[in-house]
């Protein structure tokens, strides 16, 4: 594997700046042992109009099969031959990233004690990669740099020069050039994107990989419109790390948004909905039919469990009468979001008062939900598995116990109204089920029973005569103080 990295300069600012940058000097060869072969260092051209530093990562094959990768299940041998006879020795992989950050980790994070305003400032940069594996060819390798402020030089390798015919392989030339970017910056594009164009990694990918992709990506990759490519791939797709780094890059990306640009899409929104050509959004009846049930019922201290980003919230504080509102979420994300949108940092001291956000999952009793005159759970219980439902109906009916509590959920009948949704399909991705009036009707009857509330259910939106309205809702009123379920549990 092979990559060299080229800058020029002038006699005030020599091109050979570039070993301080780098912490490697231009007159010495050097070895840096790695688990899987040795990095050496070099530079075949030190002058101060142009300087080049040369990366040669020389692959111990045995080592790499010694280590346990492309063992089979029980330790087995996995296509024996290919572990010691593949690529990895020549084409620029994750392999090469991790030598990347270990030989050149201070470079990346961009410390340089000798030219710190160098280290600082954007360089005349050319790098060059002979053999780079990329699944997805020339025109993923554009898509992916030049976001980034990259001129691309990129062409594919055909599989036999002598015989053009049989295509290309999956390996590119590379030659990037840039005239913006610092050395840092340079260094963590490549050493994230580079395992990414593989498409493999080496070694098992932990939780802690996420944390890599934040220090190397963080301050670049939220705004990138391949965001989501780079952190599935990079992560060896695995859905539950890429979660992870999708949330902790939008937080990274509110971090920089200003407020007045959060209050200009509500207000967008609001607007929107005002006008009367248009039909009211789905979402405006839904908390209407919520705030009239939560009126009529005189609830001062109300919950909004799974509160989301915020909006029911935040039609509750328009109005005195609710007096303490919490929202409950078990997404940092949606709490950061509901927070900046509420304006929680700037709000005046009694308003502030009235309300409290905090993480938590409806899975589990928590007494912080004790005591409250009512709940409101919005469009949260289709999101979760029907084996979690259970657990969801004893923390809140059965251990927190308000003495109001309203439900909506999607109505799957009338799923047939909308055009845009194909047969067979739920509104959301993330719906884990829809239910029928009927189906909603035996759950919530059933729920009230075993936990001595009465319920009754209203249409949310157009209430056609065929299929039922879009939304429905089921109020919940308590009717006694205590289930039969929690006097068992005392007396056990």
């Amino acid at each position: 594997m092979f990559l060299t990295v080229t800058t020029t300069g002038t006699p005030e600012r020599p091109a050979t700046d570039l070993g301080f940058l780098l912490h490697k000097h231009p007159d010495n060869a050097q070895a840096f042992s790695t688990s899987f072969g040795t990095a050496h260092v070099f530079y075949p051209e030190a002058e101060k109009q142009r300087c080049t530093a040369a990366l040669l990562l020389e692959v111990d094959a045995v080592a790499l099969v010694r280590r346990g990768k492309g063992k089979g299940r029980g330790g087995a041998p996995d296509a024996a031959l290919a572990q010691y006879v593949n690529d990895r020795p020549y084409a620029a992989s994750s392999l090469f990233a991790v030598a990347l950050g270990k030989v050149f980790s201070s470079a990346m994070r961009g410390v340089c004690k000798a030219r710190p305003e160098r280290a600082a400032e954007p360089l005349p940069l050319r790098v060059e990669i002979p053999a780079l594996p990329a699944r997805g060819g020339p025109d993923l390798v554009r898509r992916l740099f030049e976001p980034l402020g990259w001129a691309v030089d990129v062409e594919a390798v055909p599989l036999d020069t002598e015989f053009p015919e049989w295509g290309d392989s999956r390996y590119v030339r590379l030659a990037l050039e840039s005239e913006t970017l610092t050395l840092s910056n340079a260094l963590r594009h490549l050493y994230v994107l580079l395992p990414v164009l593989d498409d493999a990694k080496h070694y098992w990918v932990s939780p802690d990989e996420v944390d890599k992709l934040m220090r190397a990506g963080g301050a670049w990759l939220y705004h990138h419109p391949e965001m989501r490519l780079i952190t599935h791939r990079y992560l060896s797709r695995r859905w539950s790390l890429t979660r992870e780094a999708m949330d902790r890059l939008e937080l990274v990306r509110l971090a920089e948004t200003d407020d007045s640009e959060v209050e200009e899409i509500d207000n967008a929104v609001e607007a929107e909905a005002e006008q009367e050509a248009r039909p009211t959004p789905l979402a405006v009846h839904r908390r209407e039919a919520i705030l009239t049930a939560l009126r009529e019922h005189g609830a001062a201290r109300v919950l909004d469990l799974g509160c989301g980003e915020g909006h029911l919230v935040r039609e509750l504080l328009k109005e005195p009468r609710f007096t303490e509102i919490v929202g409950v979420d078990v997404s940092v994300r949606a709490l950061t979001i509901a927070s900046r949108r509420l304006k929680l940092d700037r709000m005046g001291e009694r308003q502030a008062a009235r309300v409290r956000l905090f993480q938590g999952s409806l899975g589990y009793t928590d007494k912080r939900l004790k005591g409250y005159d009512a709940a409101v759970l919005s469009e949260v219980i289709e999101h979760l598995d029907l084996p979690r439902l259970p657990a969801l109906e004893y923390a809140v009916f059965g251990a927190a116990r308000p003495g109001t509590v309203v439900v909506t959920t999607p109505n799957a009948e009338y799923n047939v109204r909308w055009e845009s949704l194909p047969a067979g399909h739920v509104r959301h991705r993330d719906h884990r089920f829809e239910w029928t009036r009927e189906e909603f009707r035996a759950w919530a009857e059933a729920v009230a029973e075993r936990h001595g509330y009465g319920v009754e259910f209203r249409p949310v939106g157009d209430d056609d005569p065929e299929v039922g309205p879009p939304t429905q809702l089921a109020l919940f009123t308590l009717t006694t103080t205590a289930t039969s379920t929690e006097k068992e549990a005392k007396a056990a």
